[in-house]
């Protein structure tokens, strides 16, 4: 039972290759086209959505938000994209897995803290310590700081891909139970619908969730 329930989430489809992470960029082929001589309502609803977040993503990152605004928003979007496609059936959900999380928020920490070292190494070390400790907590507080910030990457990628799998697994539970209870159909699908929208939100959530946390990281070390 267990095996068939987490074989939604196998990305092996053949022994020599796998296609399930085309879904990754399967996103790009209905994005709106920049061709048209005048923009049609979805692009305009893209447009006014990077200005919100640009707007937000700004005040976040205060005076050195150069360039961070931009990367946060395309990842806000990509991770969107991901989660959305990830409730249609039969399409591979590429952010439920940690290989996906992790190989977008390993590196944009790893970034900043490069960043962070190489240009302001005093200010660093300085942050390892909050203002007011006292002299005896100082020591225990570097440690706890220095792993806060070497978990950061983890509790990023955790985050996003377990709240992706729940609500996936809770559905196969639900699909499930439909069959053997046949009398309970209609109360089972009325759940479910309700289940799919409630994943919509939890798809736009996490990757708002996730593009702001980064922001917020990346925030700390300018």
């Amino acid at each position: 039972m267990m095996t068939n329930l987490f074989s939604a989430f196998d990305p092996a489809t053949s022994m020599n290759l796998s296609m399930n992470w085309i879904s990754m960029w399967m996103g790009l082929m209905v994005m709106p086209s920049m061709f048209w001589f005048m923009p049609n309502r979805m692009l305009m609803l893209l447009i006014k959505l990077f200005n919100s977040l640009h707007l937000e993503f700004k005040m976040l990152m205060g005076v050195s938000s150069k360039g961070m605004t931009l990367i946060s928003i395309t990842l806000f979007m990509f991770i969107l994209m991901n989660n959305i496609l990830g409730l249609l059936p039969y399409v591979f959900t590429s952010s439920s897995h940690l290989v996906f999380t992790m190989t977008l928020a390993l590196p944009l920490w790893m970034s900043t803290m490069l960043f962070g070292w190489i240009n302001q190494s005093n200010y660093m070390l300085a942050h390892l310590v909050p203002v007011g400790t006292p002299n005896m907590l100082m020591p225990f507080m570097v440690m706890i700081e220095t792993i806060s910030n070497l978990i950061r990457p983890g509790s990023l990628a955790v985050r996003l891909s377990a709240n992706m799998i729940a609500g996936h697994l809770l559905m196969s539970l639900l699909g499930n139970s439909s069959i053997n209870y046949n009398e309970y159909n209609y109360l089972i699908m009325t759940i479910q619908m309700m289940l799919m929208v409630f994943e919509a939100a939890v798809a736009m959530i996490q990757a708002y969730v996730f593009s702001v946390l980064s922001t917020l990281y990346a925030s700390e070390v300018n």
